[in-house]
């Protein structure tokens, strides 16, 4: 092996999503930093959905940017097409996705890291992981090596692997070594970890066919539009960049009972029915033929025909995702409406890879076990781009704060999405690739899209992702939303004047004044609407109107789930002591105690979420500790 030892302090392995934040997040914050992957022709890559967002995964976007990372503004800027999901419910729960271009999102995001200070970018595979044990016993990173024999010694390692490690590809009775899209596989890194103690699981996904656009009739298929006002996801996008812009269609299609039935005589030949495949593959995303199986009783399944970017023919079939054989493909694929003539350009695939076992790190994403190691997006055993970025943001901020030797930051489930997804990861764990959802969360009257920015905008601020003139932007917009509301709250109009407004609306007439908030209270009346009874309002801009109108209306909600927060607040910030014996506690489950010494939670409230530990478990815990 090459003795000579090149230096850094932050190594980040894998230039996906998670890797890319991790990497731009701790260069940012002034530590000397080297994003290792395996292709530079591959950074920031969407192997799967060409999009950015969706149900909950829309709000993880908007609190990357919030912090001070970089999602957001690339996703803006490689817009295809938006638009925001579950109109018809309330706001805590719209969320908004864009189709993306895929090529164009990966260039700009390569030319934001390669012109990122204190950031090296180079094409090496770690093939192993270095680690010490100091004069404490605490095992510690020391360094990386590459598969050219290369040793890195360094301070701290983000493990951002993505799909990649062991990883290999099923269409149906075929099976090889490779990573997504046909690159390398991961190879040596796996067994390096457990030799270092790290639990390894083995999850499964896959991705459909892409097929030529020129092919498809798609003037037979239902067509999708964008939406025509779109607010952008980064606070440093200007608020009417897609005024003027065209956006590209998508389309739908529905499976059928010809579909079903191609499917249904194959069955046998898909890698997944056939025992080839072994890894856990994700329960919200599931195959066509896993669906066909879980849901016999549904006579169609939808599916979304997308476009891969502006210059290319390739479409994505979303919801077709399968590791049946080829010349299946090919046939349930001809038996869709617009798809008789239809030609695949990338067959569908499942890929298994080796992840991590998260239970084994703490809210921080370090493991407890290996000092300086940290884990960041699929590696923890997610699934998703945004959940990727997510994790690999908060890794690499406390990566470089372990540098730096200053605390690092915890975001708690109450304060946003991030916080609630790498809380159950660490104390729930998971057996299968874990998506972000809105019903996850059980503060998300708080933790909307809009109010972003107030929930983290501070934070990265104090953390140094975020810069003063952009943090003085945030505080004047703060004081804007701040100030209508009070004005709202204060402004009350006449039965004489809000009457005919009401009555246009079918809504019920006053008796007496109210003010405008009341009148905002009223689920039909919008802000907008508003404007005809309220001709002093000031000129704001589209995301401050949005922010007061929510606000307004859910003041109530909120209200009382700010109460729930401070209830629970209590319990997060009773500590528990890390060498804490819970076998040796009397009156406390076998179980509970198991599981309580397997993920060492850091305080009462995390301990009382663990799966497996139940309130009088809790109750135990307290009286042995003292704690009232």
């Amino acid at each position: 092996m090459n003795s000579e030892i090149c230096k850094t302090q932050v190594a980040v392995i894998g230039a996906g999503h998670a890797g890319i934040e991790a990497a731009l997040a701790s260069a940012r914050l002034g530590v000397d930093t080297v994003l290792f992957t395996l292709s530079l022709d591959s950074l920031a890559n969407m192997p799967c959905n060409p999009s950015i967002g969706g149900t909950a995964k829309g709000h993880l976007v908007y609190e990357i940017d919030a912090l001070g990372g970089e999602m957001g503004r690339i996703a803006d800027l490689v817009t295809l097409q938006s638009r925001t999901l579950n109109m018809g419910k309330g706001a805590a729960v719209q969320s908004k996705r864009v189709q993306a271009d895929r090529k164009k999102y990966q260039r700009l995001m390569k030319e934001v890291v390669e012109n990122t200070p204190n950031l090296r970018l180079i094409q090496a595979e770690i093939v192993e992981l270095i680690t010490k044990t100091d004069e404490n016993g605490v095992q510690r990173v020391s360094g990386v090596v590459t598969k050219l024999k290369e040793r890195w010694g360094c301070d701290c390692v983000v493990i951002a692997t993505g799909t990649f490690l062991e990883s290999a590809i099923f269409v149906g009775d075929v099976s090889y070594e490779a990573g997504p899209d046909g690159l390398l596989p991961a190879k040596g890194l796996s067994a390096s970890l457990q030799e270092a103690g790290i639990r390894l699981l083995r999850f499964k996904t896959g991705t459909p066919a892409r097929v030529k656009r020129q092919t498809i009739d798609l003037s037979v298929l239902e067509e999708q539009p964008g939406e025509d006002t779109i607010l952008p996801y980064s606070a440093r996008s200007a608020e009417d960049m897609f005024d003027h812009a065209s956006q590209i269609p998508c389309h739908i299609v529905y499976t059928n009972a010809e579909t079903h039935r191609i499917i249904q005589e194959n069955i046998s030949r898909s890698a997944l029915y056939s025992g080839k495949i072994h890894g856990t593959g994700p329960r919200y995303c599931p195959s066509i033929e896993d669906k066909l199986v879980r849901f016999a009783d549904k006579e169609r399944h939808q599916l979304f025909v997308e476009p891969m970017g502006e210059d290319t023919a390739e479409m994505y079939i979303q919801g077709f995702s399968t590791s049946l054989p080829t010349d299946v493909q090919y046939r349930m694929l001809h038996s869709l409406c617009g798809f008789e003539n239809a030609e695949i350009m990338r067959y569908a695939y499942a890929i298994e890879y080796d992840c991590a076992d998260p239970t084994q790190m703490d809210a921080t994403l370090e493991f407890k076990s290996v000092k300086g190691l940290f884990g960041a997006g699929q590696f923890n055993g997610t699934s998703g781009y945004e959940e990727a970025a997510a994790q690999g943001l908060v890794a690499g901020i406390n990566a470089a704060r372990s540098v730096q030797k200053k605390l690092p930051i915890i975001l708690e489930r109450s304060g946003s999405y991030i916080g609630t997804l790498i809380d159950d990861l660490v104390t729930k764990g998971t057996n299968e690739p874990y998506r972000m959802m809105t019903s996850r969360s059980e503060y998300r009257l708080l933790l909307r899209q809009d109010n972003a920015d107030l929930r983290l905008t501070p934070l990265g601020y104090e953390v140094g992702l975020i810069d003063e003139e952009r943090y003085q932007a945030f505080l004047h917009k703060k004081a804007q939303e701040d100030k209508e509301i009070e004005r709202l709250e204060s402004t009350h109009v006449s039965p004489e004047t809000a009457n005919p407004f009401l009555l246009s609306l079918g809504e019920s007439a006053l008796k007496s004044g109210a003010s405008l908030a009341d009148l905002l209270r009223r689920p039909p009346i919008s802000y907008e609407q508003l404007a005809q009874i309220d001709p002093s309002r000031p000129s704001l801009s589209r995301a401050v109107a949005l922010t007061v109108e929510v606000s307004i209306k859910y003041a109530g909600y909120a209200n009382r789930q700010l109460l729930e927060v401070e209830r629970h607040r209590k319990l997060e910030a009773k500590l528990l002591p890390l060498d804490l014996d819970y076998r040796q506690i009397r009156g406390l489950r076998i179980e509970a105690a198991q599981k309580l010494e397997q993920i060492r939670p850091r305080t009462i409230g995390q301990a009382s979420r663990i799966s497996g530990v139940n309130p009088a478990d809790i109750s135990v815990l307290l009286i042995y500790l003292g704690i009232k």
